[in-house]
């Protein structure tokens, strides 16, 4: 009877991809969805600091999703989806959360108004936390929640799933061209620019920003989000080592 035995390179190969398995089984993905009935661009600007993910920014078509490794040590940042993008006369620009006119926004920053998801992955030493949360402190343009997989402790679905265009107040509605449909909802902030509800200077303190009649209206229609400057720091979660942070729109 003759013995085989694998190839000495053979097995290196194989314990080689069985290392890479086992060290992809803690790494830590972020998935961005699409399920509204429009194309979403989603843009992506880190922290000072962080690394830019995803070149900053990629269009994502109906019913899609993109799925990317976070960084396997510290990162923040946040990621929103721009609306009504397109290339003219070739020049890339979005109707909101635009980028300086840019598909890929590489650590810029978007236009106001625009939902936000916001995260702080990696932190806590040995817990190995992710934070995670939705603000509409800088408006709303697209319906946004997070969905983490596989974590533990106290992981809920956050955000913002009801389409607040539709119930926009006249007085914070950001509508495309001249009277033109609703494209966003500005914040208190955005519509009025006074220090009280921007919470600038003297009002820029848990004790003296508060919430106004404008960022009640989110909160109403979304609870689980932040709304104005200085709300609630309990809307940040922390989950312990989650498998996946889902970014859906339209959810």
């Amino acid at each position: 009877m003759v013995k085989t035995s694998l190839p000495l390179t053979a097995f290196f190969f194989l314990l080689l991809i069985s290392s890479s398995f086992a060290a992809d089984t803690g790494r830590l993905f972020l998935t961005v969805v699409n399920h509204c009935p429009f194309t979403v661009w989603p843009a992506i600007q880190p922290n000072a600091g962080h690394p830019v993910l995803e070149k900053g920014g990629f269009a994502l078509p109906t019913n899609t999703h993109r799925s990317f490794s976070a960084p396997t040590s510290h990162w923040s940042g946040r990621i929103w989806g721009r609306t009504g993008c397109s290339h003219y006369n070739g020049k890339f620009s979005c109707a909101t959360g635009d980028c300086g006119n840019r598909l890929e926004c590489n650590g810029l920053g978007g236009a106001t108004p625009a939902s936000l998801a916001q995260f702080d992955l990696h932190h806590g030493g040995h817990k190995d936390l992710s934070s995670y949360g939705v603000s509409l402190v800088d408006g709303f343009n697209v319906p946004m929640t997070v969905t983490p997989h596989e974590g533990r402790g106290f992981c809920p679905v956050v955000g913002c799933r009801e389409d607040l265009l539709k119930t926009c107040p006249a007085h914070l509605q950001l509508r495309s061209g001249h009277g033109g449909h609703v494209v966003a909802c500005k914040s208190g902030c955005e519509a009025f620019r006074t220090d009280e509800l921007c919470c600038r200077n003297h009002y820029n303190s848990p004790q003296t920003c508060r919430a106004s009649t404008h960022s009640l209206f989110f909160k109403h229609a979304c609870p689980s989000t932040m709304t104005f400057a200085h709300d609630s720091p309990s809307l940040m979660h922390d989950c312990s080592s989650p498998r996946e942070l889902k970014v859906i729109f339209c959810h």
